[in-house]
């Protein structure tokens, strides 16, 4: 009778296939080594992995020995799935037509009886090789980040389920590991085959153009941008596909950010499927202002550090809130220099307003070094059909990695750790050699990790680079591991040139950074300052004294000198310039560029004719300010720290807001400056982040100074004891 039944149950599964399908949840989310589950700090319900894995598996589960502050929830990070052989998951797909979205999480930290520094592993999944040889422990240290995502898109598969597979060589390995992995039903992202950028006629005859199809492609996701907004986190996303979309500022190439925009109408998906992207992408945007003569021979340019040989799928996301008619604002898309597009007019294609669209283009990326491989995305106004606007216009950006269908390959090299942070913790005994790649291993690239790096998609990605590293092994909670507390989502190469050409051997720098600001030698800074004559010094801080100084003729800058007996050094330089070179606001003050020459270590920056705005609050120091100057300044000097606060893609804190750093200009504008002691990461779902006490003593927030807990607060305070 039992038999009977059993068949009649097989057969009824086989012709009733919906049936069947709808038992098996649309997603997936596994906290890998835990009994239980649980829930995190978004309320989402995490379940045990062990019920998926293959039978006769050699697996152990282990708990980190210690949390990272910059770990926004413990699950799924503090538990893990180690793999003491080649193990494979099997997860059920509700709808074998629907593509997939996988999620990796990592967490290298401390387990017992594991290291954690020789785990070398493979990921498949599907057939497709995700990770290579890859080291979730050499990607932290060398990018200054506490755990990692990797973000998949796997086209439908024919297949009931999906296989993932971890596997490694146990002779050069110490075996694999996993803390969390989310398997989603989506939604088909990518319904037609995008053109490949340069692959126009002489005369850009794109309807002979090559398309590259991209339906049936595997893809790793490499950036994730909300451009012109702030952060939107995986609970804000659309049609629960818990995507984190990024600030797009860090990116944009020079000085010439453009202007970021909130949109005064009311967006509405109309016929683009709500799944594309959240309405919060496309009601902001960055373009490039107002100014026609500016405009006109200038671009709006995104920089993004990508993985050499691979072609690259670059979605645009647009929607025009403010044009009315057609030939209003039209503008050319550059992708890697070469035309992507021409004359695109939002209005003329979606023929209404604050109506969102999108646009796919392919681009291949032949580099054969990390070092130099990039995508450039860049947006001119075209001034060929005679617009009424000299302008451009973007809402969103992704950036995603396809793979080699010949090879089913998405894997790319992992980062090393540069060799200023090795230095560093090495004199400083903060890690043990431990984290340099065995003799055994294959060679690792230093690149750019970008996807969902650190929680997200790109994603992953940040606001500063902190050199202090930290020995995972000793790190207790509440004490200050003087690394950052986002996980950044780029790497500084070991040997770092600007663009006058010259290497930072004693402090690396960023390509991003140094791109965006200009080096000096060590003759320039001298023959600007009179050779540091003590008649041009204009004030004395922790870091050294200020000169003022001229360049290129008739610039007068501000010039700031390390002095090598401060307790301020190499961290507050890298900082201060890895910050600088990426925030433009009017409010903050401006980094001309720096010199890393002959041991000096010299910061140049926009000089502010009317000083700190300490020489102006009290009777005999310069000009006593009147109220209604006050108030201008107290409001500029805000919307400063606002923009700190929320506009860059992290939350950035200051943590050393006094009277002498805010500075004021000619025309009595304010601006906040020193960010040698800031602090910045993503949004603080615990509300603060643990760090020992640094800053003024007389403007410092009591309880950061009782309980050593930093929250944006914190520098409120000050400012407040400012006036």
């Amino acid at each position: 009778m039992k038999s009977k039944f059993h068949i009649f149950l097989l057969l009824f599964c086989i012709f009733n296939p919906i049936h069947a399908a709808d038992k098996i949840p649309k997603s997936l989310t596994l906290n890998c080594g835990s009994a239980n589950g649980g829930e995190d700090s978004d309320g989402r319900t995490w379940e045990p992995d062990d019920k998926y894995l293959s039978p006769g598996s050699k697996t152990v589960i282990a708990k980190a020995e210690t949390q990272d502050p910059s770990l926004s929830s413990d699950i799924p990070y503090m538990t893990a799935r180690i793999f003491q052989s080649e193990t494979t998951y099997q997860f059920p797909l509700h709808n074998s037509t629907s593509p997939t979205l996988l999620r990796l999480h990592f967490y290298p930290n401390s387990y017992p009886n594991f290291n954690i520094s020789t785990s070398y592993f493979s990921v498949i999944a599907g057939g497709v090789t995700l990770l290579q040889n890859f080291s979730a422990y050499l990607a932290a240290e060398a990018l200054s980040q506490a755990y990692i995502v990797k973000e998949y898109y796997l086209p439908p598969s024919e297949f009931p389920n999906l296989n993932v597979t971890f596997n490694f060589e146990p002779q050069r390995s110490s075996g694999a590991f996993v803390n969390g992995i989310e398997v989603i039903s989506a939604p088909i992202f990518f319904d037609e085959d995008p053109v490949l950028v340069g692959s126009a006629g002489p005369a850009n005859d794109f309807d002979s153009s090559t398309t590259v199809p991209v339906t049936t492609t595997s893809m790793e996701l490499m950036y994730r941008l909300n451009v012109g907004g702030q952060f939107i986190p995986p609970t804000n996303d659309s049609d629960g596909l818990m995507r984190s979309w990024y600030d797009d500022s860090l990116y944009i190439y020079g000085a010439g950010q453009g202007v970021a925009v909130q949109a005064n109408t009311t967006i509405g998906y109309k016929s683009l499927p709500s799944y594309t992207a959240p309405l919060d992408v496309y009601g902001s945007y960055r373009s490039m202002g107002a100014f026609k003569d500016v405009n006109i021979n200038s671009n709006l340019t995104w920089i993004f550090q990508v993985d050499p040989n691979f072609m690259y799928l670059v979605r645009f996301h647009w929607c025009d809130s403010e044009m009315t008619k057609p030939n209003q604002r039209v503008f050319d898309v550059f992708v890697n220099n070469k035309t992507a597009a021409n004359e695109i007019d939002i209005f003329a294609m979606t023929n209404s307003i604050s109506t969102p669209m999108k646009k796919d283009f392919v681009v291949r990326v032949s580099n054969k070094t990390s070092d130099d491989a990039q995508i450039w995305v860049t947006l001119h106004p075209t001034d060929d059909t005679k617009p009424e606007f000299f302008d451009v216009l973007l809402n969103g950006l992704e950036i995603f990695k396809l793979s080699d269908n010949t090879k089913s390959n998405l894997a790319g090299p992992n980062p090393t750790i540069s060799d200023m942070m090795k230095k560093y913790q090495e004199e400083h005994k903060l890690a043990p050699k431990a984290f340099e790649t065995p003799n055994n291993q294959p060679n690792a690239s230093t690149i750019v990790i970008t996807g969902a790096a650190g929680g997200a998609a790109a994603v992953g990605i940040a606001a500063v680079i902190f050199l202090v590293a930290y020995n995972k092994q000793k790190r207790v909670p509440g004490a200050d591991s003087g690394t950052s507390w986002l996980p950044i989502s780029w790497n500084s190469n070991s040997t770092t040139t600007t663009k006058s050409g010259k290497s930072q051997g004693g402090v690396t720098i960023s390509s991003d950074a140094a791109s965006n600001c200009r080096y000096f030698n060590l003759a320039e800074i001298k023959n600007a300052t009179k050779n540091f004559d003590e008649s041009n010094v204009i004030g004395v801080g922790g870091f050294g004294k200020v000169y003022k100084g001229v360049i290129d003729g008739d610039t007068k800058v501000a010039i700031k000198r390390s002095n090598p007996s401060s307790e301020q050094g190499v961290n507050e330089f890298q900082t201060e310039i890895e910050m600088l070179s990426r925030l433009r606001h009017r409010h903050l003050v401006s980094l001309i560029g720096f010199c890393e020459d002959n041991g000096e270590m010299i910061l140049v920056y926009d000089y502010m004719g009317k000083g700190t705005l300490r020489e102006h609050l009290y009777k005999g120091n310069k000009i006593t300010l009147s109220w209604k100057q006050r108030l201008e300044i107290c409001i500029g000097a805000a919307r400063g720290l606002h923009y700190l606060h929320t506009g860059a893609k992290y939350t950035i804190i200051h943590r050393d807001v006094k009277t002498t750093n805010i500075l004021v200009d000619d025309k009595w504008v304010a601006k906040v400056s020193d960010f040698g002691l800031s602090k910045t990461g993503p949004n603080m779902n615990k509300g603060h982040v643990s760090t020992v006490v640094k800053g003024s003593f007389g403007y410092l927030d009591p309880e950061y100074f009782r309980r050593q807990q930093l929250t944006e607060k914190s520098d409120v305070y000050s400012f407040e004891s400012c006036f």
